[in-house]
């Protein structure tokens, strides 16, 4: 099959420079948030080039696009692939939209070569997984899954109280089709690694066997602004003092949980912010990681246990909500082992691999067979604006995905 379908590896590419435009940043990233106009006329250009290619492209009520090259058999589920392409506020130029561009250059090669699928094929745009503007992430993709309700999914807000259905109305891609009401014969992510070790290692691909549970955390503290010159160092209610203990906290219940758990406070507000004022409320967001649902329950039961104790010695009132949990991902046996027949047949170095991040994959596992691929990333660095990724590479994701998708397809 490579000799008759062949990805093109310079329209991959281009494509992907030419969407980096979009929401281009000055150290080489890219800011393309949620639902913005940014993230509109990168959707506009994806729409564009696949109906260019022959798609049919249908949104659902989440914005979510999805794009079909016909098979010869429609009434078989479609083979699905595809991520996204919303970004982070300093992102890079593959996070999420390689996984895009490369579904729909596997459709440019299979028109180049004429070659028809049994199943259709898919190239889908999931909305918002990133979670930098509406939190939780792959909220879009959760709906679809069930994981959440078309209501919750809609009222997300960001930070200055604009919900997810206002945005999508607004730029156009509040669509009309019922959200998770068609069935997927399989799907395939493929995605930068994210991460250091298919580099150190000396592997080409990633074959992704599954994915880290998550936990994500609002917490809020509040205690009494004061001035800071004539209030007593006894006194104080400083929000902040209590946000920093809670800081170190969740940094010493990453470390305390070795060599997988990642720990992370990401997000951190400070009232009123003012140089000589005690701060009166922080509100900062705790993210946990582990690929052992048991040790991550133990994760959140530290948090728990030391947060109020915190707030109660320094005479603050606290407000701590989960507001997102994802447990760990195993991936569909099958679609494993698609991926890494076509790396094998293709001669590619591999390794199985599992995400330490979250991906819609996650969430499309649970109701569709669902397989990652992983291409390096250099130093391992993503949620930059410096991530970079060889051509090779690119192009040799691209080559896997397509050898999978044809795999399941026919």
């Amino acid at each position: 099959m490579e000799s008759t379908v062949q990805i093109n590896s310079k329209r991959l590419w281009d494509s992907l420079m030419d969407m980096a435009k979009i929401g281009a940043t000055s150290k080489g990233g890219v800011c393309r948030l949620a639902l913005t106009d940014l993230d509109r006329q990168g959707r506009d250009l994806f729409v564009k080039w696949c109906r260019e290619a022959g798609c049919s492209v249908r949104v659902d009520r989440m914005g979510n696009i999805f794009a079909r090259r016909a098979g010869s058999e429609p009434a078989r589920p479609p083979i699905a692939t595809g991520s996204h392409l919303d970004s982070q506020p300093t992102g890079g130029r593959f996070d999420g939209v390689y996984g895009v561009l490369a579904g729909l250059e596997v459709i440019r090669a299979l028109n180049d070569a004429d070659h028809p699928t049994q199943a259709p094929i898919e190239v889908v745009v999931w909305t918002n997984e990133e979670g930098s503007r509406f939190a939780p992430a792959m909220v879009a993709s959760g709906v679809f899954a069930g994981v959440f309700d078309l209501e919750y999914g809609l009222s997300r807000a960001d930070l200055n109280g604009t919900t997810m259905a206002q945005e999508l109305a607004r730029i156009g891609y509040a669509g009309d089709d019922p959200v998770g009401k068609r069935s997927l014969g399989a799907f395939f992510e493929l995605h930068i690694e994210q991460g250091p070790i298919l580099e150190a290692e000396r592997q080409t691909i990633g074959v992704v066997t599954g994915a880290q549970g998550q936990r994500w955390y609002e917490i809020r503290l509040t205690g009494q602004e004061a001035h800071a010159g004539p209030t007593p160092m006894s006194r104080r209610r400083d929000a902040l003092v209590g946000a920093s203990r809670i800081v170190n906290e969740v940094n010493r219940i990453g470390l305390a949980h070795p060599p997988y758990a990642c720990a992370t406070v990401g997000l951190l507000n400070v009232s009123p912010n003012s140089r000589n004022t005690i701060p009166g409320e922080v509100f900062f967001t705790v993210d946990f990681r582990h690929p052992e649902d048991g040790v991550l329950a133990q994760m959140d039961r530290e948090l728990r246990a030391f947060a109020p104790a915190t707030a109660n010695e320094l005479g603050l009132a606290l407000d701590l909500q989960q507001i997102w949990h994802s447990p760990a991902v195993a991936f569909d046996a099958a679609c494993v082992s698609s991926v890494r027949r076509a790396a094998e047949q293709l001669g590619l170095s591999h390794m199985n691999i599992i995400s330490g991040a979250g991906h819609d994959a996650c969430y499309i596992s649970r109701v569709a067979p669902t397989g990652m691929i992983f291409i390096p990333c250099e130093n391992g660095i993503s949620h930059n604006e410096i991530e970079s990724a060889s051509r090779e590479d690119v192009a040799a994701g691209a080559r896997v995905l397509l050898a999978a998708i044809l795999d399941r397809a026919d």
